[in-house]
């Protein structure tokens, strides 16, 4: 499976925004972005300004940065968002939300996306009792994840990390059992429950030409 393996801190840097790709560390004084907030690389420093289509393609770029996938899947997730009802740019961003590594993100369960996507790599949680470790797995409402009963090391470490990451907010679809815990899905997510600032009508003119 393809997955990212190089310097993240020079992903922010390049979209000229934090992306929040390594978790509590982007929130402390040793984020790289803090220090060099420019473009990596020799000629970093100098300014430039972007066509439509540069826009267009950073805006995409930063999207599958933040939730971590590739052009492949990316341009698939499109196509989807396509076909159905609705603003396509708003139907890309709330399937992008739907993925179940983001689900156990944004229930404060892992301090980064690519932590969850670990944890569900490795069988670290069930949706409504069932082992499902495919990332981008797409949870429906009333869905019930829960820790595997067979993974007892991941409960400390998923109450801490719950503990620690408490103050970045569960969102108003996700309903968390911190004793249990478990998090529900008590309704799909909305365009306004992304939390990052991002102009979608840019990709949906970058993919429409």
């Amino acid at each position: 499976m393809a997955r990212n393996i190089g310097a993240l801190c020079r992903l922010c840097r390049r979209e000229g925004v934090k992306l929040f790709l390594k978790g509590n560390r982007c929130v402390s004084p040793k984020c790289s972005f803090e220090k060099r907030s420019y473009n990596p690389g020799q000629h970093g420093k100098a300014r430039t300004k972007l066509s439509d289509y540069g826009l267009q393609l950073r805006e995409k770029q930063k999207v599958k940065r933040i939730y971590g996938v590739f052009e492949k899947q990316f341009r698939s997730y499109f196509k989807k968002a396509e076909q159905q009802k609705g603003i396509t740019g708003e139907v890309l961003l709330q399937m992008l939300e739907r993925r179940l590594d983001n689900a156990v993100f944004r229930a404060c369960f892992a301090s980064s996306r690519a932590q969850a996507r670990q944890m569900v790599r490795h069988g670290a949680f069930t949706v409504n009792g069932r082992k499902i470790n495919i990332p981008s797995y797409m949870i429906k409402r009333d869905d019930l994840l829960a820790l595997a009963v067979k993974k007892e090391v991941y409960h400390k470490t998923l109450s801490e990390s719950f503990k620690a990451n408490m103050d970045r907010g569960v969102p108003d679809w996700i309903k968390v059992d911190e004793n249990q815990l478990t998090a529900k899905i008590v309704e799909l997510p909305k365009r306004e429950d992304v939390r990052f600032p991002v102009d979608e009508q840019l990709i949906v003119e970058l993919y429409s030409k």
